[in-house]
């Protein structure tokens, strides 16, 4: 038992001398051109391929994450603004008077008590567009909800500010506001 295989076959006559040491200086020769332990392997074609694909999975999913990372942001900052709507808004504000303001080139109609008219001549509240409708909402909130989103702001204080020209010759006539037509 303590016989080698090579012994053995030799002993058998199934192998001679000469056809083993061809076979060990084959062996020897393979292991020669494989080369050190550190050095890289050849790379067929196939697995250049792979590490292609898997390439561009990686940049489709980091683009597919980047995408529904950027629509969950929206969707936050939304509900962020319908919070500071709803939480703020001025409640009971149905009155006789008319308020008329323009919305994206469409003239829209409030009915709003006289004190929040009043209120909303000197700027101290703001319209906010939440869905269909309209809330009034105060000038702080409003400039909150103008840092998430420019569009939801109808009719702001600064608005009106940012008019008003430096060199402008009537600025010492004022024009009311409060008029009714």
């Amino acid at each position: 038992m303590g016989n080698s295989l090579f012994e053995q076959l030799k002993k058998t006559g199934l192998v001679d001398e000469k056809k083993a040491k061809k076979v060990k200086q084959g062996q020897y020769k393979s292991k020669k051109k494989k080369g050190k332990k550190g050095a890289p392997a050849p790379v067929s074609e196939a697995t250049l391929q792979a590490q292609q694909a898997r390439a561009e999975k990686a940049e489709r999913d980091r683009l597919l994450n980047q995408q529904r990372k950027t629509a969950a942001e929206g969707k936050a900052i939304a509900a962020q603004i319908r919070q500071l709507i709803q939480t703020n808004r001025i409640e009971n504000c149905d009155g006789e008077v008319a308020y008329h303001f323009t919305d994206a080139a469409v003239v829209k109609c409030l009915h709003i008590s006289p004190q929040i008219h009043g209120n909303l001549v000197a700027r101290r509240l703001a319209i906010a567009k939440l869905d269909d409708g309209y809330e009034l909402v105060p000038l702080a909130v409003a400039e909150k909800i103008r840092q998430r989103d420019e569009q939801c702001i109808i009719l702001c204080g600064r608005a009106s500010e940012a008019e008003t020209a430096e060199d402008d010759p009537y600025t010492d006539y004022k024009i009311p506001d409060d008029l009714m037509w």
